[in-house]
């Protein structure tokens, strides 16, 4: 009991949803709640007609240090969900589901945030089904696990659109900016190709007139405006991209794709797509939209300013458009920034 207190102690320290994942499975696999072999968390990832199975955080006794699916991937290449059913009954009933594999191990699957967005379990392999008192034991773990999470989302979610917001923008950066990304080997979309050295991106995504919105339809259809573009990026864009609001009309996207082209068309698309979405009582909307590839070395400032950059220019030559930094530069209708390291980070 005494390690068990410890180890949800050390849990409720996390700030990093990473780690308090890592965290929850290493203290269930050290505890004595059952003999395990093996614990994993997983979640539900993709449109609901066609969801995948993402390992968040997996460990076992042959293999004590953690292991996750990589944050950008192929989803095609994921287990699909119908292919555990013990999982998906889990998440539909909201209730632990047990079976015997054979040859003395059992699978148990306990439900993590049914009414959330994205569904999670755990799934246990053990020697022998977990009794009752383990059971529920579990069940109190992953409920403070669910609490922690929520307070995390609290303090990292935008209020309105529930899209990361402005402070946790650098970790995603940074991230993304000193890890390899995995190539995309797909053929199933436009964005995953085998052609070339697979990139991040920096997207900024800002309104065309939303003063006139809020003026002429007042702030609290503003703020549905607001939440339903958050919405269609949400439906628009990949899972593991990141979306923002950075604050009034101005978001924030920070993806994966193969090269310059297949960023351009992602973007140009969710450009059309709203421009062709009818908003109750404001009718139509444009979007203007910069983006900029990560460069070896780049800062969270330098890559926001050189997407901003864009956006200002797409809205003093038209508005309702997609703008390349890289190819206003080359074609000499913006300087070149200069990458100032020691500057002062306004993030």
């Amino acid at each position: 009991m005494k390690k068990l207190l410890a180890g949800l102690a050390k849990l409720s320290g996390f700030r990093d949803r990473r780690d308090m994942n890592f965290g929850l499975i290493k203290l269930i696999l050290g505890s004595d709640l059952g003999d395990f072999y093996s614990v994993k968390l997983l979640c539900a990832v993709g449109p609901l007609n066609d969801q995948h199975w993402l390992t968040l955080a997996h460990v076992s006794k042959q293999q004590t240090q953690p292991q996750r699916d990589q944050i950008w991937l192929d989803i095609g290449s994921l287990p699909a969900l119908r292919t555990h059913p013990l999982r998906e009954a889990a998440i539909v009933t909201e209730s632990i589901q047990q079976s015997e594999l054979g040859q003395g191990s059992f699978l148990s699957v306990f439900p993590i945030n049914t009414q959330a967005s994205v569904c999670s379990v755990l799934e246990v392999e053990t020697a022998q089904a977990i009794d009752v008192c383990g059971r529920e034991a579990i069940d109190s773990i992953l409920l403070l696990y669910e609490n922690l999470q929520a307070l995390l989302d609290y303090g990292e979610k935008d209020s309105l659109t529930e899209l990361l917001n402005r402070k946790t923008f650098d970790s995603a950066f940074w991230r993304a900016a000193q890890t390899k990304p995995p190539p995309l080997m797909s053929d199933q979309a436009e964005r995953r190709t085998q052609s070339a050295q697979a990139a991040y991106w920096l997207a900024v995504l800002d309104i065309d007139h939303f003063k006139r919105v809020n003026d002429s339809f007042g702030h609290l259809i503003g703020d549905e405006v607001l939440l339903l573009l958050a919405r269609k990026m949400r439906t628009s864009f990949r899972f593991d991209d990141q979306l923002y609001r950075f604050g009034g009309e101005e978001f924030v996207v920070l993806m994966h794709c193969a090269d310059h082209g297949q960023a351009q068309a992602t973007l140009e698309r969710f450009r059309q797509q709203i421009a062709e979405h009818e908003f109750p009582q404001v009718k139509h909307i444009t979007i203007c939209i910069g983006f900029t590839p990560l460069d070896l070395n780049d800062t969270p400032s330098g890559a926001f300013d050189r997407a901003d950059k864009a956006v200002y220019y797409a809205k003093e030559h038209g508005r309702n458009q997609v703008c390349s930094y890289a190819e206003l530069v080359e074609s000499g209708a913006l300087e070149a920034s200069v990458n100032q390291d020691d500057e002062v980070d306004f993030f």
